[in-house]
């Protein structure tokens, strides 16, 4: 299982989970309290609820980086280009836009 934290403005909004059974992400309970929450997303409203897929959420593959800068990534990193979250996790911790994705290590949870 591979967890990573995703922010909007440098602000939790919620966790991206990948598992045997695919992907989820949930927002922050903190972050939907909060006055100036905002969807990470048009296709995933501002909810309670655990978005679930068998596939990456097309959200967040858009984020990966494509072309010659995904072969560089690729090249460097030995990522397969299939493995779609790992690319997630090691490009986009402050890609272009409103949106990181940092991973979480299952070693530094108490």
């Amino acid at each position: 299982m591979r967890k990573a934290m995703v922010y909007l403005r440098d602000k939790i909004a919620g966790t991206l989970v990948e598992d045997e059974n695919g992907y989820s992400f949930s927002y922050d309970a903190q972050f939907l309290a909060s006055v100036d929450a905002e969807p990470i997303s048009l296709t995933m409203p501002l909810s309670p609820l655990t978005y679930k897929s068998n596939v990456l959420f097309p959200f967040f593959d858009g984020l990966i980086p494509e072309g010659w800068l995904l072969d560089i990534t690729v090249k460097n990193w030995k990522i397969n280009p299939e493995d779609r979250m790992g690319l997630l996790m090691t490009c986009c911790k402050d890609c272009i836009g409103a949106v990181g994705v940092v991973a979480i290590n299952e070693e530094d949870q108490p």
